[in-house]
């Protein structure tokens, strides 16, 4: 029998079962706000001398990165967590709305006059909130495609995903200038608006509003205040290492801090009913094992990013251009890895092996970044990236789908953000610890 109007077909397997036209259209709008998330942690970058000229602000502008790193790392585990008992695609449409309205707001810093704030005191608000919308797309976006694709089809998308995410990073630094250069800096924020008005109408009209069934609603207000009070010392501190040394008595005072709320919301977690971040989710050691993986990740991954081109510049006396271009092997190298990785994931249904030849990829590579002087030819420095970049390419997808696949149903949100959590964290933690051992070596 043929399949009738009142029973179409459908065209995905997991959770939740998609048309052939709920699935193109959720599929171009996750693509769309995981572009606009990744391209906007790199097309700010080229635009800063333009930015500090314009508003006036060179001694405020490290909070321009920090105030945006600290909302979207705090929203991760507690959005995820909300769309765990309410469902995903509310939330989601939120974070993008956020995303996209905090975007005008950035290009039109200094504009305001509203506020009784100036100009880089504007953008450092804005963007505080566009870090908290591109958080809750970033949680989500892998989320749902767990919830879409069964476990053996999930590597494979997973893989594409992340190949997405890598793509932006190399081209948002040219995008980025090349917008300053021709239009203005305010144009690297405008330009998130028609891609993220398409992406919100996509998820809005074509993913389904599906709910958790026998979930209890409650929120956990003290899970989520212990949280923000712990990572707000911790990544404050892990920011201004460099600038004041461990040894400070600002820092030292923050990490005090850090570690005192850690201890009040590891025992607000052990007793509440639906903790934000259940703590028996690590009693699973496939899931305490590509959490702890993701953080190392983090810090190696941001780590090469920060320094290498600083190496580049100072030691083998390249052009910033240039050294920016040289990083282009590597992401290349990361989104080949993504790709193949998801697909031999998704074909086998297996990926221990896949993770340790990812971990031994980068591994050599950052072998190869060590024994680096004033003599190593290009040709060693891109020969550390592509190892490094086949190796985070290959690990990436890998403990997204493990985590996936080992989390108990009701907490796929939860878990599945958990992995992107330690590697923000880590890559706080790395850009903090190498400019130490930079400063004191």
């Amino acid at each position: 029998m043929g399949i009738s109007a009142a029973e179409p077909k459908l065209y995905t397997s997991g959770f939740v079962r998609l048309t052939r036209p709920q699935f193109i259209g959720t599929m171009a709008g996750l693509m769309m706000c995981l572009l606009l998330a990744a391209l906007d942690q790199t097309i700010v970058g080229t635009a800063e001398p333009r930015i500090i000229a314009s508003l006036s602000g060179f001694d405020r502008y490290p909070w321009v990165a920090t105030t945006y790193l600290l909302t979207s790392t705090i929203c991760l585990p507690v959005f995820a967590k909300l769309s765990d008992i309410y469902g995903r695609k509310w939330f989601f449409l939120a974070g993008a709305a956020m995303f996209v309205a905090s975007s005008a707001l950035c290009g039109a810093a200094g504009k305001i006059t509203l506020l009784p704030i100036d100009g880089m005191s504007q953008l450092i608000l804005f963007r505080g909130l566009q870090g908290l919308g591109a958080g809750i797309m970033f949680g989500l976006v892998f989320t749902i495609v767990g919830d879409v694709f069964s476990p053996i089809e999930r590597g494979k998308y997973q893989g594409l995903f992340a190949a997405m995410f890598g793509a932006a990073s190399i081209f948002g630094p040219t995008l980025g200038g090349w917008l300053t250069d021709n239009f203005s800096w305010r144009a690297c924020f405008y330009v998130n608006l028609p891609v993220g008005v398409l992406a919100i109408a996509a998820i809005y009209f074509e993913f389904p509003n599906f709910k958790p069934r026998q979930m209890r609603r409650i929120i956990d207000w003290w899970g989520v205040l212990t949280l923000a009070s712990c990572l707000v010392p911790l990544l404050l501190a892990l920011t201004w290492v460099t600038d004041y040394g461990w040894g400070s008595a600002r820092v030292e005072t923050l990490l005090a801090a850090a570690a005192v709320m850690l201890a009040a919301f590891l025992f607000v977690e052990t007793r509440a009913k639906e903790p934000v971040l259940p703590l028996t989710l690590f009693r699973d050691p496939v899931i305490s094992i590509c959490s702890f993986a993701n953080f190392i990740v983090g810090i190696g991954m941001f780590g090469v990013i920060i320094y290498l081109p600083l190496y580049m510049q100072g030691v083998l006396g390249v052009s910033a251009t240039r050294s920016g271009s040289l990083l282009t092997p590597m992401m290349l190298a990361a989104v080949f890895g993504n790709i193949f990785g998801g697909q031999v994931t998704s074909r086998s249904g297996k990926y221990k092996t896949l993770a340790i030849a990812g971990t031994l990829f980068s591994a050599a590579g950052m072998i190869v970044f060590a024994r680096m002087g004033l003599t190593t030819p290009h040709v060693m420095v891109i020969a550390g990236m592509v190892l490094s970049g086949i190796g985070l390419g290959f690990v990436q997808p890998v403990y997204t789908v493990a985590v996936q696949n080992a989390a108990p149903r009701e907490h796929m949100g939860t878990a599945t953000a958990s992995t992107q959590f330690f590697r923000s964290i880590g890559s706080t933690v790395g850009v903090a610890a190498f400019g130490s051992v930079l400063l004191t070596m």
